[in-house]
Parts: structure tokens; sequence; C-alpha cells
């Protein structure tokens, strides 16, 4: 079973995300070459699971059916980058502003708890940031012009009072997103 743990939008961050994406496609020669990550499927992974063999997956749902010790806290997303950082990107992000460090706190409460449960975390360090959009080919410059010219205010606000566990089916007509557990931040 393939799992993640992570931050749900509303669907008002998901919409002003949205036309922030139907903007930068304009503005980008590089957007065609650009596959854009639907919205509706938006949401800041805390921790990717991957695949879970299923007498692995009770213990982290219990985990994560626990509340955390967290504050309840605002995101504000703002500022795009790219994975890697140098030669051709692959991955073009949304940052997180205002609140990063309450996302990587409540991320590192989060892998505690999975790792408690026997759960195999990634080692690499965590970035809060949004996936917008995958590039299919590029080129090292690919962003310059985006980087340079993307808007710096605020994109979108959510409030963040829990976290979500989810099980995720990969289709072809996209992922399907189910949630398996939910722990709120206290």
């Amino acid at each position: 079973m393939r799992l993640f743990v992570a931050i749900d939008l509303d669907q008002s961050a998901r919409e002003l995300i949205g036309q922030t994406q139907h903007r930068l496609a304009e503005m980008l020669e590089a957007g065609r070459s650009l596959k854009w990550v639907d919205p509706a499927h938006m949401h800041l992974t805390l921790a990717f699971l991957g695949e879970v063999a299923e007498p692995a997956v009770p213990p982290i749902v219990k985990a994560l059916s626990v509340s955390l010790e967290a504050r309840p806290f605002r995101a504000v997303f703002r500022g795009f980058g790219v994975f890697p950082p140098r030669g051709a990107p692959r991955v073009l992000w949304l940052g997180v502003a205002d609140g990063a460090s309450d996302v990587i706190s409540t991320q590192q409460a989060v892998a505690g708890r999975l790792a408690e449960a026997g759960a195999t975390l990634e080692r690499r360090p965590f970035h809060p940031h949004l996936t917008l959009g995958r590039w299919r080919t590029s080129r090292p410059d690919a962003a310059n012009h985006l980087l340079s010219a993307g808007p710096s205010t605020a994109i979108a606000t959510i409030s963040v009072d829990h976290v979500t566990l989810y099980r995720s089916q990969l289709t072809p007509a996209g992922p399907v997103h189910t949630s398996l557990a939910r722990a709120t931040l206290t």
C-alpha cells in the first residue's frame, strides 16, 4: 500500500494556486514542457512512505490517529524554486514563507511518530514546498525567466490544525488519495 502524510489545502488555496499555475503557463515558454499538478491533488507532503507492506499499516494508522503535540498555525505560500537547484530542473515548486518553521516542527513530530511505528522514512532533508509541475524535458536555463519574473507576493494562506495519513493509488486518470487517519494538532 502506497502511503504518505500531508497537510491538506482548503478549496480557496487550491483555486488561488491553480490561477497562479495558469498565469505561469502563459508567462513561460517552458510552460508547454511542464506537466502541471492538478490543484485538486495538491497537498504539502510531510512524509512519503512509499509502498508499505499490509502488516505494517495498522501501527502507522494507529500512530497517526492520536493528536500531535504541535500547535495549530498558518502557512503562507510564496516564492518559487526548482529541484534540483543546479542543472536542468525537473520540479517546479511553490515555497512556504510564513509558517515554514511550524511546518518543519510538525514534520519532525510526524517523523518521530512514524519511526516509533516502525516506518522507514526518507533520509534527505525536508524542504516544505508544494509541487506545481514537473518538466518532461528541460535545459539548465529553463527556470531562469520564472525565478526572476515570478510573483513575490503571497499566493495563498492556509490554517493548519491537523495532518492526514493517505493511501495513494495511481490510476490512468490520476492519483486517488484515500484518508486513513488524521492527527489533530494540539
